[in-house]
Protein backbone atom coordinates (compact mmCIF):
# COMPACT_ATOMS: atom_id res chain seq x y z
CA UNK A 1 0.00 0.00 0.00
CA UNK A 2 1.87 3.21 -1.11
CA UNK A 3 1.59 6.00 1.90
CA UNK A 4 -0.65 9.24 1.59
CA UNK A 5 0.88 12.14 -0.32
CA UNK A 6 2.51 14.81 2.66
CA UNK A 7 0.85 17.40 3.72
CA UNK A 8 1.96 20.79 3.03
CA UNK A 9 4.87 22.62 5.11
CA UNK A 10 5.64 26.17 6.25
CA UNK A 11 8.59 27.51 5.14
CA UNK A 12 10.38 30.27 7.43
CA UNK A 13 13.20 31.75 8.20
CA UNK A 14 14.72 31.61 11.96
CA UNK A 15 17.75 34.07 12.83
CA UNK A 16 19.84 33.35 16.18
CA UNK A 17 22.25 35.51 17.95
CA UNK A 18 25.42 33.33 18.12
CA UNK A 19 25.41 28.76 18.07
CA UNK A 20 23.92 29.48 21.80
CA UNK A 21 22.18 32.61 21.68
CA UNK A 22 17.99 33.44 21.41
CA UNK A 23 16.03 33.95 18.35
CA UNK A 24 16.30 37.40 16.77
CA UNK A 25 13.70 36.59 14.18
CA UNK A 26 11.40 33.89 13.31
CA UNK A 27 8.98 34.97 9.93
CA UNK A 28 7.84 33.70 6.90
CA UNK A 29 9.95 33.42 3.74
CA UNK A 30 9.63 36.44 1.70
CA UNK A 31 6.01 36.42 -0.63
CA UNK A 32 4.95 32.85 2.05
CA UNK A 33 2.35 32.01 3.54
CA UNK A 34 2.02 32.43 7.80
CA UNK A 35 3.66 29.56 9.76
CA UNK A 36 0.96 27.33 11.22
CA UNK A 37 0.80 24.09 12.83
CA UNK A 38 2.51 20.93 11.50
CA UNK A 39 5.42 20.43 9.86
CA UNK A 40 8.10 23.57 9.28
CA UNK A 41 10.78 23.83 7.18
CA UNK A 42 13.13 26.57 8.84
CA UNK A 43 16.20 28.19 7.30
CA UNK A 44 18.44 28.96 10.27
CA UNK A 45 20.42 31.99 10.02
CA UNK A 46 23.23 32.79 12.35
CA UNK A 47 23.24 36.63 12.69
CA UNK A 48 21.72 37.21 9.67
CA UNK A 49 23.96 34.58 7.75
CA UNK A 50 22.47 31.26 6.69
CA UNK A 51 23.73 28.62 8.36
CA UNK A 52 21.89 25.07 8.07
CA UNK A 53 17.86 24.19 7.21
CA UNK A 54 16.07 22.23 10.02
CA UNK A 55 12.22 20.53 9.66
CA UNK A 56 10.26 20.34 13.29
CA UNK A 57 6.61 19.76 13.68
CA UNK A 58 4.73 22.41 15.98
CA UNK A 59 2.18 21.55 17.88
CA UNK A 60 -1.05 23.62 18.21
CA UNK A 61 0.12 25.59 21.36
CA UNK A 62 3.91 25.37 21.32
CA UNK A 63 5.78 28.79 20.93
CA UNK A 64 7.49 27.89 17.14
CA UNK A 65 10.69 29.96 18.03
CA UNK A 66 11.65 27.42 21.26
CA UNK A 67 10.61 24.42 19.64
CA UNK A 68 12.31 25.42 16.14
CA UNK A 69 15.07 27.60 18.12
CA UNK A 70 15.57 23.84 20.21
CA UNK A 71 16.36 21.85 16.51
CA UNK A 72 18.73 24.67 14.89
CA UNK A 73 21.29 25.19 18.20
CA UNK A 74 21.31 21.15 18.03
CA UNK A 75 21.71 20.98 14.31
CA UNK A 76 24.28 23.73 14.27
CA UNK A 77 26.21 21.85 16.86
CA UNK A 78 26.44 19.22 14.53
CA UNK A 79 27.33 20.91 11.49
CA UNK A 80 30.64 22.84 12.59
CA UNK A 81 31.97 26.13 13.04
CA UNK A 82 30.51 29.23 12.77
CA UNK A 83 32.04 31.84 14.34
CA UNK A 84 34.38 34.40 12.53
CA UNK A 85 37.54 32.98 13.10
CA UNK A 86 36.50 29.38 12.71
CA UNK A 87 34.71 30.51 9.45
CA UNK A 88 37.98 32.10 8.09
CA UNK A 89 40.49 28.98 9.15
CA UNK A 90 37.75 26.45 7.68
CA UNK A 91 37.85 28.80 4.28
CA UNK A 92 41.93 28.86 4.00
CA UNK A 93 41.92 25.83 2.00
CA UNK A 94 39.96 27.17 -0.66
CA UNK A 95 42.19 29.87 -1.87
CA UNK A 96 45.59 31.18 -1.27
CA UNK A 97 46.70 33.94 1.46
CA UNK A 98 46.18 36.89 -1.05
CA UNK A 99 42.85 36.00 -2.44
CA UNK A 100 42.22 35.77 1.74
CA UNK A 101 43.82 39.03 2.57
CA UNK A 102 41.78 41.01 -0.09
CA UNK A 103 38.44 39.43 0.91
CA UNK A 104 39.58 40.92 4.56
CA UNK A 105 39.87 44.12 3.36
CA UNK A 106 36.31 44.39 2.22
CA UNK A 107 36.31 45.30 -0.85
CA UNK A 108 33.50 46.95 -2.58
CA UNK A 109 31.56 44.52 -5.44
CA UNK A 110 31.80 45.04 -8.90
CA UNK A 111 29.42 46.69 -11.13
CA UNK A 112 27.03 44.08 -11.88
CA UNK A 113 23.95 43.58 -14.33
CA UNK A 114 21.43 41.05 -13.51
CA UNK A 115 19.52 39.76 -16.32
CA UNK A 116 16.70 37.83 -16.34
CA UNK A 117 15.17 35.90 -19.15
CA UNK A 118 11.40 35.71 -19.21
CA UNK A 119 8.60 34.27 -21.33
CA UNK A 120 4.94 35.48 -20.62
CA UNK A 121 5.15 35.24 -16.77
CA UNK A 122 4.16 38.43 -16.28
CA UNK A 123 3.03 38.33 -12.49
CA UNK A 124 5.84 35.88 -11.31
CA UNK A 125 8.18 38.21 -12.97
CA UNK A 126 7.06 41.23 -11.25
CA UNK A 127 7.50 39.52 -7.99
CA UNK A 128 11.02 38.82 -8.57
CA UNK A 129 11.87 42.42 -10.26
CA UNK A 130 10.38 43.63 -6.78
CA UNK A 131 13.27 41.99 -5.26
CA UNK A 132 15.58 42.61 -7.61
CA UNK A 133 15.17 46.49 -7.13
CA UNK A 134 15.88 46.38 -3.31
CA UNK A 135 19.34 44.63 -3.06
CA UNK A 136 21.85 46.16 -1.14
CA UNK A 137 24.63 46.20 -3.53
CA UNK A 138 25.93 49.86 -4.17
CA UNK A 139 26.13 49.93 -8.30
CA UNK A 140 23.69 47.55 -10.64
CA UNK A 141 21.70 47.25 -13.62
CA UNK A 142 18.77 45.42 -14.39
CA UNK A 143 17.98 43.57 -17.58
CA UNK A 144 15.02 41.80 -18.98
CA UNK A 145 15.30 39.71 -21.98
CA UNK A 146 11.94 38.97 -23.37
CA UNK A 147 12.25 35.88 -25.06
CA UNK A 148 10.15 35.03 -27.89
CA UNK A 149 7.07 36.60 -27.05
CA UNK A 150 3.52 35.47 -28.13
CA UNK A 151 1.94 38.55 -26.20
CA UNK A 152 3.00 42.70 -25.44
CA UNK A 153 2.57 41.77 -21.92
CA UNK A 154 6.24 41.36 -20.39
CA UNK A 155 7.03 44.89 -22.85
CA UNK A 156 4.20 46.82 -21.20
CA UNK A 157 4.95 45.68 -17.38
CA UNK A 158 8.81 46.30 -17.94
CA UNK A 159 7.83 50.06 -19.59
CA UNK A 160 5.70 50.86 -17.32
CA UNK A 161 5.73 49.80 -13.60
CA UNK A 162 9.60 49.54 -13.81
CA UNK A 163 10.38 52.63 -16.61
CA UNK A 164 13.84 54.15 -15.83
CA UNK A 165 14.77 51.39 -13.45
CA UNK A 166 15.07 47.89 -15.77
CA UNK A 167 16.05 47.92 -19.50
CA UNK A 168 13.80 45.51 -21.71
CA UNK A 169 15.28 43.70 -24.41
CA UNK A 170 13.96 41.63 -26.71
CA UNK A 171 15.10 38.36 -28.33
CA UNK A 172 12.40 36.42 -30.99
CA UNK A 173 14.71 33.49 -30.94
CA UNK A 174 13.28 30.78 -28.29
CA UNK A 175 15.88 29.45 -26.22
CA UNK A 176 17.51 30.02 -22.86
CA UNK A 177 21.07 30.05 -23.70
CA UNK A 178 20.37 32.46 -26.82
CA UNK A 179 18.29 34.88 -24.31
CA UNK A 180 20.90 35.08 -21.35
CA UNK A 181 23.62 36.06 -24.76
CA UNK A 182 21.37 38.64 -25.79
CA UNK A 183 21.37 39.61 -22.64
CA UNK A 184 24.92 39.90 -21.49
CA UNK A 185 25.08 41.29 -24.96
CA UNK A 186 23.18 44.04 -23.74
CA UNK A 187 24.71 44.12 -20.00
CA UNK A 188 27.14 47.03 -19.14
CA UNK A 189 28.59 45.31 -16.14
CA UNK A 190 32.02 43.62 -15.38
CA UNK A 191 30.02 41.02 -13.54
CA UNK A 192 26.95 39.54 -15.11
CA UNK A 193 24.54 37.55 -12.86
CA UNK A 194 21.48 35.45 -13.89
CA UNK A 195 18.55 34.39 -12.22
CA UNK A 196 15.18 33.30 -12.86
CA UNK A 197 11.66 35.11 -13.28
CA UNK A 198 10.55 32.49 -10.43
CA UNK A 199 12.68 33.80 -7.71
CA UNK A 200 13.09 35.58 -4.87
CA UNK A 201 16.02 37.09 -4.60
CA UNK A 202 16.93 37.89 -0.62
CA UNK A 203 18.20 41.64 -0.15
CA UNK A 204 22.10 40.71 0.40
CA UNK A 205 21.56 38.33 -2.20
CA UNK A 206 23.99 40.42 -5.25
CA UNK A 207 26.10 41.74 -2.84
CA UNK A 208 27.48 38.22 -1.68
CA UNK A 209 27.31 36.64 -5.31
CA UNK A 210 29.58 39.33 -6.74
CA UNK A 211 31.98 40.11 -3.77
CA UNK A 212 34.16 37.07 -4.50
CA UNK A 213 35.07 38.17 -8.02
CA UNK A 214 36.90 41.62 -5.90
CA UNK A 215 38.79 39.56 -3.96
CA UNK A 216 39.94 36.85 -6.36
CA UNK A 217 41.08 38.12 -10.39
CA UNK A 218 41.03 34.62 -11.37
CA UNK A 219 37.58 33.59 -10.04
CA UNK A 220 35.16 33.47 -13.39
CA UNK A 221 31.94 32.15 -11.98
CA UNK A 222 30.44 32.41 -8.45
CA UNK A 223 27.12 30.13 -7.64
CA UNK A 224 25.04 30.27 -4.47
CA UNK A 225 22.25 28.81 -2.17
CA UNK A 226 18.53 27.68 -3.72
CA UNK A 227 15.85 27.24 -1.41
CA UNK A 228 12.24 26.22 -1.86
CA UNK A 229 9.79 29.64 -1.49
CA UNK A 230 7.08 27.09 -0.74
CA UNK A 231 6.47 23.01 0.08
CA UNK A 232 2.72 22.76 -0.78
CA UNK A 233 1.94 20.41 -3.04
CA UNK A 234 3.43 17.03 -3.17
CA UNK A 235 5.79 17.52 -6.15
CA UNK A 236 7.36 20.52 -4.15
CA UNK A 237 8.25 18.68 -1.41
CA UNK A 238 9.53 15.21 -3.45
CA UNK A 239 11.40 17.63 -5.13
CA UNK A 240 13.35 19.33 -2.48
CA UNK A 241 13.61 15.94 -0.23
CA UNK A 242 15.75 14.99 -3.28
CA UNK A 243 17.97 17.94 -2.49
CA UNK A 244 16.07 20.30 -5.00
CA UNK A 245 18.48 23.01 -5.99
CA UNK A 246 20.80 23.33 -3.03
CA UNK A 247 24.24 22.77 -3.02
CA UNK A 248 24.44 23.10 1.23
CA UNK A 249 26.21 25.31 3.23
CA UNK A 250 29.96 24.65 3.07
CA UNK A 251 31.66 27.19 0.69
CA UNK A 252 33.32 25.59 -1.65
CA UNK A 253 36.16 26.78 -4.64
CA UNK A 254 36.36 24.34 -7.26
CA UNK A 255 40.37 25.11 -9.16
CA UNK A 256 41.02 24.01 -12.36
CA UNK A 257 44.53 23.72 -11.21
CA UNK A 258 43.73 21.65 -8.15
CA UNK A 259 40.88 19.37 -9.21
CA UNK A 260 38.81 17.99 -6.56
CA UNK A 261 39.63 14.51 -5.03
CA UNK A 262 35.84 13.94 -4.42
CA UNK A 263 34.23 14.42 -7.69
CA UNK A 264 36.57 11.82 -9.88
CA UNK A 265 34.72 13.22 -12.86
CA UNK A 266 35.51 17.41 -12.61
CA UNK A 267 35.38 19.34 -14.57
CA UNK A 268 31.94 17.10 -16.13
CA UNK A 269 30.14 17.34 -12.60
CA UNK A 270 29.16 20.21 -13.12
CA UNK A 271 25.25 19.86 -11.33
CA UNK A 272 27.52 20.00 -8.39
CA UNK A 273 28.15 23.21 -8.91
CA UNK A 274 25.46 25.35 -8.64
CA UNK A 275 22.35 26.14 -10.46
CA UNK A 276 20.98 28.70 -13.58
CA UNK A 277 18.57 30.38 -10.62
CA UNK A 278 21.55 32.00 -8.94
CA UNK A 279 24.65 32.03 -10.97
CA UNK A 280 27.12 35.04 -11.72
CA UNK A 281 29.90 35.34 -14.20
CA UNK A 282 33.15 37.56 -15.01
CA UNK A 283 31.94 39.64 -18.32
CA UNK A 284 35.79 38.80 -19.87
CA UNK A 285 35.44 35.33 -18.85
CA UNK A 286 32.21 34.24 -20.02
CA UNK A 287 32.99 35.95 -23.11
CA UNK A 288 36.53 34.16 -23.12
CA UNK A 289 34.86 30.87 -22.51
CA UNK A 290 32.64 31.56 -25.76
CA UNK A 291 29.21 32.63 -24.10
CA UNK A 292 26.39 30.20 -23.82
CA UNK A 293 25.62 27.81 -26.16
CA UNK A 294 22.87 29.22 -28.34
CA UNK A 295 21.70 25.17 -28.77
CA UNK A 296 21.39 24.16 -25.27
CA UNK A 297 18.59 25.39 -22.63
CA UNK A 298 15.03 25.80 -22.16
CA UNK A 299 12.87 26.71 -25.06
CA UNK A 300 15.34 24.50 -27.62
CA UNK A 301 14.93 20.65 -28.18
CA UNK A 302 18.09 20.19 -25.93
CA UNK A 303 15.38 21.11 -22.90
CA UNK A 304 18.24 22.29 -20.54
CA UNK A 305 21.97 21.80 -19.89
CA UNK A 306 22.84 25.68 -20.91
CA UNK A 307 24.08 26.68 -16.88
CA UNK A 308 26.08 23.08 -17.25
CA UNK A 309 27.92 23.97 -20.25
CA UNK A 310 28.88 27.47 -18.88
CA UNK A 311 30.31 26.39 -15.97
CA UNK A 312 32.12 23.74 -17.66
CA UNK A 313 33.80 26.06 -20.66
CA UNK A 314 34.56 28.72 -17.85
CA UNK A 315 36.32 26.20 -15.54
CA UNK A 316 37.79 24.63 -18.91
CA UNK A 317 39.13 28.20 -20.36
CA UNK A 318 41.31 28.44 -16.73
CA UNK A 319 38.96 30.01 -14.76
CA UNK A 320 38.03 29.39 -10.75
CA UNK A 321 34.25 28.99 -9.88
CA UNK A 322 33.02 29.28 -6.08
CA UNK A 323 30.05 28.17 -4.62
CA UNK A 324 29.05 30.69 -1.34
CA UNK A 325 25.33 29.83 0.57
CA UNK A 326 24.99 33.51 1.46
CA UNK A 327 24.13 34.63 -1.92
CA UNK A 328 20.51 33.45 -1.68
CA UNK A 329 17.29 33.00 -3.54
CA UNK A 330 13.83 31.67 -2.72
CA UNK A 331 12.54 29.64 -5.78
CA UNK A 332 9.17 28.09 -6.18
CA UNK A 333 9.20 24.90 -7.41
CA UNK A 334 6.55 23.77 -10.28
CA UNK A 335 3.70 22.50 -8.19
CA UNK A 336 2.24 19.51 -10.30
CA UNK A 337 3.17 16.23 -10.93
CA UNK A 338 3.25 16.82 -14.52
CA UNK A 339 5.53 19.72 -14.07
CA UNK A 340 8.15 17.59 -11.87
CA UNK A 341 7.60 14.70 -14.78
CA UNK A 342 9.06 17.17 -17.53
CA UNK A 343 11.70 18.19 -15.47
CA UNK A 344 12.44 14.93 -14.69
CA UNK A 345 12.86 14.03 -18.47
CA UNK A 346 14.20 17.58 -18.95
CA UNK A 347 16.91 17.19 -16.29
CA UNK A 348 18.17 14.01 -17.79
CA UNK A 349 17.54 15.49 -21.55
CA UNK A 350 20.10 18.66 -20.23
CA UNK A 351 22.98 16.43 -18.56
CA UNK A 352 23.81 14.94 -21.67
CA UNK A 353 22.90 17.88 -24.46
CA UNK A 354 25.26 19.97 -22.28
CA UNK A 355 28.49 17.09 -22.37
CA UNK A 356 27.44 16.75 -26.05
CA UNK A 357 27.66 20.38 -26.59
CA UNK A 358 31.14 20.21 -24.45
CA UNK A 359 32.44 17.99 -26.54
CA UNK A 360 31.10 19.30 -29.87
CA UNK A 361 32.42 22.70 -29.27
CA UNK A 362 35.58 21.75 -26.92
CA UNK A 363 36.48 18.63 -28.77
CA UNK A 364 40.32 18.84 -26.74
CA UNK A 365 38.51 17.53 -23.44
CA UNK A 366 37.52 13.96 -24.93
CA UNK A 367 40.60 13.07 -23.62
CA UNK A 368 40.11 14.10 -20.30
CA UNK A 369 36.69 12.91 -20.45
CA UNK A 370 37.84 9.42 -21.19
CA UNK A 371 40.24 9.39 -18.73
CA UNK A 372 37.91 10.36 -16.25
CA UNK A 373 35.28 7.65 -16.86
CA UNK A 374 35.91 4.39 -15.05
CA UNK A 375 36.33 6.12 -11.97
CA UNK A 376 33.46 8.42 -12.71
CA UNK A 377 30.59 5.64 -13.51
CA UNK A 378 31.43 3.55 -10.39
CA UNK A 379 30.88 6.93 -8.43
CA UNK A 380 27.79 7.52 -10.61
CA UNK A 381 26.40 3.83 -9.16
CA UNK A 382 27.20 4.51 -5.94
CA UNK A 383 25.14 7.71 -5.74
CA UNK A 384 22.34 6.51 -7.54
CA UNK A 385 22.07 3.27 -5.26
CA UNK A 386 21.77 5.54 -2.33
CA UNK A 387 19.18 7.42 -4.29
CA UNK A 388 16.31 4.93 -3.68
CA UNK A 389 17.20 4.69 0.48
CA UNK A 390 14.88 6.10 2.32
CA UNK A 391 15.14 7.79 5.86
CA UNK A 392 12.57 8.36 8.78
CA UNK A 393 10.68 11.29 8.74
CA UNK A 394 9.32 11.64 5.29
CA UNK A 395 9.96 15.32 4.41
CA UNK A 396 12.28 17.07 3.44
CA UNK A 397 15.11 18.12 5.96
CA UNK A 398 18.50 18.16 5.35
CA UNK A 399 19.50 18.72 1.60
CA UNK A 400 20.31 15.38 -0.23
CA UNK A 401 18.54 13.40 1.77
CA UNK A 402 16.00 10.74 0.31
CA UNK A 403 12.96 11.10 2.68
CA UNK A 404 10.46 9.97 0.12
CA UNK A 405 11.61 7.16 -2.30
CA UNK A 406 12.02 8.83 -6.22
CA UNK A 407 9.18 7.22 -7.60
CA UNK A 408 10.51 4.77 -10.89
CA UNK A 409 8.83 6.39 -12.94
CA UNK A 410 10.55 9.74 -13.02
CA UNK A 411 13.98 7.92 -12.99
CA UNK A 412 12.82 6.15 -16.13
CA UNK A 413 12.33 9.22 -17.75
CA UNK A 414 15.67 11.17 -16.12
CA UNK A 415 17.08 8.01 -17.97
CA UNK A 416 14.43 8.60 -21.23
CA UNK A 417 15.99 12.09 -21.39
CA UNK A 418 19.66 10.98 -21.20
CA UNK A 419 19.38 9.22 -24.20
CA UNK A 420 17.77 12.07 -26.25
CA UNK A 421 19.58 14.66 -25.18
CA UNK A 422 22.49 14.22 -27.65
CA UNK A 423 19.72 13.93 -30.30
CA UNK A 424 17.96 16.97 -28.87
CA UNK A 425 21.42 18.97 -29.17
CA UNK A 426 21.68 18.10 -32.46
CA UNK A 427 18.62 19.16 -33.22
CA UNK A 428 18.35 22.31 -31.73
CA UNK A 429 21.97 23.28 -32.99
CA UNK A 430 20.75 22.63 -37.02
CA UNK A 431 17.99 24.71 -36.20
CA UNK A 432 19.85 27.73 -34.44
CA UNK A 433 20.77 30.44 -37.32
CA UNK A 434 24.17 32.21 -36.83
CA UNK A 435 23.67 35.07 -34.01
CA UNK A 436 25.52 37.62 -32.26
CA UNK A 437 26.05 37.55 -28.69
CA UNK A 438 28.26 36.89 -25.80
CA UNK A 439 31.21 34.80 -27.21
CA UNK A 440 30.01 34.52 -30.56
Amino acid sequence: MSSPPPRPISVVELDLAGLDGPVLSLRPVPGGPALRAGAVYALVRVEGRPAATVLGTVADGEDPAEVLGSLARARLAETGPRTDAERLAAARPLARPDVLARAREGLPPPRTSVVVATRERPEQLARALDSLLVQDHPDVEIVVVDNAPRTTDTHELVTRKYADRVRYVREDTPGLAVAHNAGAAAAEGEVLAFTDDDVIADPHWLTALTEPFAADPGLGCVTGLILPARLATPAQILLESHGGFAKGFAPRLYDPAEPPADEPLFPFTAGSFGSGANMAFRAAALRQAGGFDPATGTGTAARGGDDLYAFVAVLSAGFRLRYTAEALVWHHHRDTWQDLRNQAYGYGAGLTAYLTATLVRHPRLLPALLARLPRGLAHARAMTARRGETAEGGVPGEHGTHHHPWPRSLSRLERRGMLYGPIGYAKARAQAAPRKGAGR
